[in-house]
């Protein structure tokens, strides 16, 4: 059986949460989901320039779960690059850092943090 899934915590809420490339209609483009844990890794790590270890300090996470994040953000934002394909941020096994709030306006989440895969609503593995 998995490890439970442990909450990121993270201080972004997106002003934007869809992306393509202009002059494609949406019906005819691939989506690419980049969750909100993905989105605060590439912000630490590629925009604020921390290391990995001060980076999951900040996330609360260890450093092996924040470069296996970043790696995964960073290979869905080059093929949506790359391809031509639409980005959709939204959800995660997130919980807000101290100058966030839930609300309804955060994709995926209802007011709240997404469940990880194999929990129940209860957030206990299954």
């Amino acid at each position: 059986m998995p490890r439970p899934c442990c909450l990121r915590h993270i201080d972004i809420s997106p002003c934007a949460v869809y992306f393509k490339p202009a002059g494609i209609p949406v019906h005819m483009l691939k989506e690419v989901v980049l969750t909100l844990d993905e989105l605060e890794s590439l912000r630490l790590a590629d925009l604020n320039g921390l290391y990995q270890e001060e980076a999951a300090e900040h996330m609360k996470i260890s450093r092996p779960t924040f470069a296996r994040i970043v790696e995964t953000a960073r290979r869905k934002v080059a093929d949506v690059l790359v391809h031509g394909k639409a980005l959709r941020v939204e959800g995660g096994p997130v919980v807000p850092g101290n100058s966030q709030q839930w609300t309804s306006s955060w994709p995926g989440l209802g007011g709240g943090p997404r469940r990880c895969h194999g929990q129940n609503r209860s957030g206990r593995t299954k």
